[in-house]
């Protein structure tokens, strides 16, 4: 088990994304704590991971409250004795589905400003105690977005490249405290909710990758596994790219 007793923070963990990372990571070990705006989705999927005889416990939190975030972090190294791992993939609002153009300051903005915040919030929490064990490592989400612009994708090319920036900055302040920060980039995933309603254009999107093919979630929890275990001590500052070979990094 590449994750044996590594106690992990996952915030947006009742999502299609943080659920699939959520169940492989008790797959592989890990002691799961489960966060989210709504509680329902948390418990589905703690549900199944303690049906599997693996550990997990559901909160409801709101990423952009300072003192919720610190305050779950404080509770879950007071329960577990350490923090080792803290990953956020919440959602972010409607930002997409037209021109810059014709959208309003409000919808492009907002976006933005919650990636950003909810990042801070949730790393800088999870960096504090994890400097003062000597060792951790801090997972987020982007797209490939955030390297080559699609039309009307309003500000979510923007956080994506923001949050690629953020993680490279906090491994730059964090790594002498022996942390590792690691951002996945992937290609968006079909079985995704919103990506069941469009598959004409997911297949056409697979047939612009190396592989002929979109990462599935399980692509993308294994890649976080990887990246959160004990086998990747070496990397950090880091986009991993997890798109099948839409982009050539």
């Amino acid at each position: 088990m590449l994750l044996k007793d590594k106690v992990a923070v996952i915030y947006g963990g009742g999502g299609a994304v943080g659920g699939a990372i959520a169940r492989t990571f008790a797959h592989e070990g890990a002691r799961l704590y489960l966060a989210g705006r709504t509680r329902a989705p948390l418990e589905i999927v703690g549900a199944a991971i303690r049906k599997g005889g693996g550990t997990a416990d559901a909160a409801t939190l709101d990423a952009l409250d300072v003192d919720a975030v610190e305050a779950h972090a404080a509770r879950v190294v007071d329960e577990a004795g350490r923090l080792d791992i803290s990953l956020n993939v919440i959602g972010y609002g409607d930002t997409q589905g037209e021109p810059l153009l014709v959208m309003k300051p409000d919808r492009f903005v907002g976006a933005i400003h919650n990636a950003m915040e909810s990042h801070f919030l949730t790393a800088t929490a999870a960096g504090r105690h994890m400097v003062r064990e000597g060792s951790g490592v801090i997972l987020a989400l982007s797209a490939q977005a955030g390297r080559v612009p699609y039309l009307n994708t309003g500000g979510f090319g923007v956080l994506s490249a923001a949050i690629e920036a953020f993680c490279r900055q906090l491994a730059a302040e964090l790594g002498p405290g022996g942390v590792r920060v690691v951002c996945l980039r992937s290609g968006g995933s079909p079985e995704t909710p919103a990506g069941q309603h469009k598959q004409e254009w997911w297949a056409k999107q697979a047939e612009k990758t190396a592989l002929r093919r979109l990462p599935l979630l399980t692509d993308v929890a294994n890649a976080a596994v990887l990246m959160a275990s004990d086998r990747a001590g070496a990397i950090t500052a880091e986009i991993v790219n997890v798109t099948s070979g839409e982009l050539y990094d």
